[in-house]
Formats: C-alpha cells, structure tokens, sequence
C-alpha cells in the first residue's frame, strides 16, 4: 500500500483543516501549540521561526477551518546522513484535536510531498513515557505492514539537566 492509499484510508475530513507547509508567520503559533501540549521538550521561538522558514518542507502545519488556529504541527527534515530517512523532531497537536488520528494524516501529508520522494524510512526519539508518540510511530508501521525497530538512543545522562528522560530511537520501514 502507497502513503496516498494509507491517507485515503483515513477518517479525517480535510474540509474541517488546512494542511500546508509552515511559514515564519506559523513559528510562533507552533511555538505555542508545543508549549501548550505540556509533554514536549519546548525550545526556544526563534528555533520555531527558523524550523518554520527553513525546513518547511518537511514539516506541516494545520489550521482548524473553523477558528483559524494552529491546531497540529510536525517538525521534520531528511537526515544529512541517511538521505532515505525522514527524521521526525516533534509532533504537537492541539488537546482539543486529540484521538482522532489527526497527527498521523499531518505526517501522511507529510510524507506524500515531493522533498519525501526518496523517503523510505522514519525516524523519531521517543521517551518511554510519551506513549502517544509510541502508539503513531507502531501505527505507522502497521498501516504500511513494515518493520520497526525501537533502540537506545540519547540517555538521560547525555542531558545536561536532570529529570530527562531516555531517548529511543524508533525506525520505521522501508515504506515503499
């Protein structure tokens, strides 16, 4: 099954969103959305500026068509070593948004867009605790009928403060 045939398969009504690639104006508005989430590392704005403007291709955003918010967003880019590999830094979608498969189509959209023409593989670090993250990522797999590996990434001791979790590191694939 192709990306395009796992996206139609999806329930999720593209007359209730916008999805597109971000823009500067969006950086503040995913800066937002990612604090207001409350389980996601939280960097700076300026990084949220500069991911909206310069890896807009391989990131989305989406817009609830009835309030004109930033209801979800995918920060990702295609790894300098593994050109195959889509590297998914966060994913964020609004509390409200949630349960309704909402980020999985955002990272079908995604992954459907000509930068991702050569993807056959995603890649994420996921926390032992961010269980949402857990379940997009296996669903992933699932959807396309493909191999997972989940492996020690980043531990909690490469951070420089304490009370970070362990990173994983999730790979999925080839999806094509």
């Amino acid at each position: 099954m192709n990306i395009s045939e796992v996206a139609d398969k999806l329930k999720i009504s593209k007359t209730k969103y916008y999805f597109r690639k971000p823009n500067k104006e969006d950086g503040a508005a995913a800066w937002d959305l990612v604090k207001q989430t409350g389980n996601l590392d939280l960097n700076s704005s300026y990084s949220y500026l500069m991911w909206c403007e310069i890896f807009s291709n391989t990131s989305i955003v989406v817009k609830s068509k009835e309030t004109q918010k930033v209801v979800g967003f995918i920060s990702g880019f295609i790894h300098p070593d593994k050109t195959d590999t889509l590297f998914i830094w966060q994913v964020a979608v609004s509390e409200s948004e949630r349960g309704n498969g909402l980020a999985t189509k955002m990272l079908l959209q995604l992954m459907d867009r000509d930068a991702c023409e050569e993807v056959q593989f995603v890649e994420a670090t996921v926390s032992p605790s961010n269980t949402p993250s857990k379940r997009l990522f296996f669903g992933l797999a699932r959807k396309f009928n493909t191999n997972w590996k989940v492996s020690d990434y980043f531990t909690a001791n490469d951070f420089p403060d304490t009370g970070h979790e362990d990173e994983l590191l999730f790979r999925i694939g080839p999806l094509k």
